[in-house]
């Protein structure tokens, strides 16, 4: 029976097909990394560009009244430093490299809370039919983690802890000075909004923005990251 001769190897390409063929794996390769840096908004995360940019959370409307955390008197009176009413300035946070102005916020026709301009990434919120930060109650601040561009002004939120520092300059020149208690992680379906939004009769602040995983589907966050923090 006769052998079958080996299989020979290709003969080596052309030079123009060899040009051809490195042109093509590049094209490729730049088409994948366009890709990449499509779908994680160019630094690596979950962030989709074709998305909205994410806002601070979708606040209820935020009561004024008193609220009596459990175990507390049912009239309490005011405890602790406290200030006068006086609008917000700016936000400094030295430990994440904050120093943001304020903008004002209002509840929207959906009954939300609005989010700071979108296309601003070194701009905070205050709820400003809210308690103003120094007054006795809880104040509101809100901002975004990124934009559609880059990340934002609470980008870095989530590395604060308790015992950190941060002061707001105020319109009649003085400055709230506070500390975090402590920082949290909600779930949007399950946000604890009477703990976050409650009124107290300590002068208080919320630092809050975006968390967790994103939603390709929702285009949002799945979860909050709330700061809590008080005068000193």
């Amino acid at each position: 029976m006769a052998v079958s001769p080996p299989a020979l190897p290709d003969p080596e390409p052309a030079p123009s097909r060899r040009r051809l063929r490195t042109v093509v794996a590049v094209l490729w390769t730049a088409a994948a990394l366009a890709l990449i840096l499509n779908l994680t908004g160019g630094r690596g995360g979950s962030f989709d560009a074709g998305g909205p940019p994410h806002a601070p959370p979708a606040l209820p409307a935020v009561s004024t009244a008193p609220y009596t955390p459990p175990g507390a008197s049912a009239s309490p009176s005011a405890e602790g430093p406290r200030m006068s009413r006086s609008r917000p300035v700016r936000l400094v946070i030295p430990k994440i490299g904050v120093n943001a102005p304020f903008t004002d916020l209002a509840i929207g026709a959906s009954g939300m809370l609005d989010p700071p301009p979108a296309d601003d990434t070194n701009l905070v919120g205050w709820y400003a039919r809210g308690h103003a930060p120094g007054e006795p109650g809880t104040a509101i601040i809100a901002g975004h983690v990124d934009t559609k561009t880059s990340p934002a002004v609470f980008a870095g939120l989530g590395e604060l802890e308790k015992g950190d520092k941060f002061h707001v300059t105020r319109a009649d020149g003085s400055r709230a000075d506070f500390v975090v208690d402590d920082a949290e992680s909600f779930r949007k379906d399950d946000f604890p909004s009477d703990r976050v939004y409650g009124d107290t009769p300590q002068a208080q602040v919320r630092l809050i923005t975006c968390a967790g995983a994103y939603d390709r589907k929702a285009r949002d966050y799945t979860e909050n990251l709330v700061v809590f923090a008080h005068l000193v």
